[in-house]
């Protein structure tokens, strides 16, 4: 009797994280929630490298006020760079390339402030750039983004209220001054 059953190795794959994607919302919503803020979003050819992307492949990139995204970008790594770009004073904006900061307590407010972002993008919400963000790998000490968001940002709601990004009391982005843009 010949054994008909026989095993194959098979090489583990990678599975790509399902996650909002820049295809999945209009790139004219982005551009317009980026342009409050006196940013361009800049729209790359599907397959083209994105240019000052930190991280490469598909994720967002920064080249002076200019956030660049193709439509594989996650939506919430264009928040997240975006948010680098609106948290900065103007002068330092202009010379940003790839690299915001290496500042901790930036990088945890703009954990924070890429969540209300996504209250602003139809179709986005809050609720959805938290999931998204554990689904990529952030790490937190409480165990998931909204954990930190709800339980955790005290600093970072601290660091945004003093720039006027943020109202702590509401959890929502602060207005825009007259004159936004920069």
């Amino acid at each position: 009797m010949v054994n008909e059953s026989v095993a194959t190795s098979v090489a583990p794959t990678f599975v790509e994280p399902i996650v909002l994607r820049m295809s999945d919302i209009r790139f004219d919503d982005a551009s317009e929630l980026l342009a409050r803020y006196g940013l361009e979003l800049v729209r790359i050819a599907d397959g083209e490298p994105i240019p000052g992307s930190y991280w490469g492949e598909c994720e967002a990139g920064l080249v002076g006020n200019a956030v660049h995204a193709r439509a594989d970008t996650p939506v919430h790594s264009l928040l997240h760079e975006a948010a680098h770009l609106i948290v900065l004073p103007p002068d330092r904006r202009a010379v940003v390339h790839t690299d915001a900061t290496d500042s901790i307590e930036e990088e945890d407010a703009v954990c924070v402030l890429q969540a209300l972002l996504g209250d602003e993008l139809p179709g986005v919400g809050r609720e959805r750039v938290l999931a998204d963000m554990d689904a990529w790998g952030y790490t937190f000490r409480l165990g998931s983004a909204r954990a930190y968001f709800e339980r955790d940002s005290e600093s970072a709601w601290a660091w945004l209220r003093a720039r006027g990004l943020a109202d702590e009391a509401t959890r929502r982005l602060a207005p825009l001054p007259a004159g936004d843009g920069t």
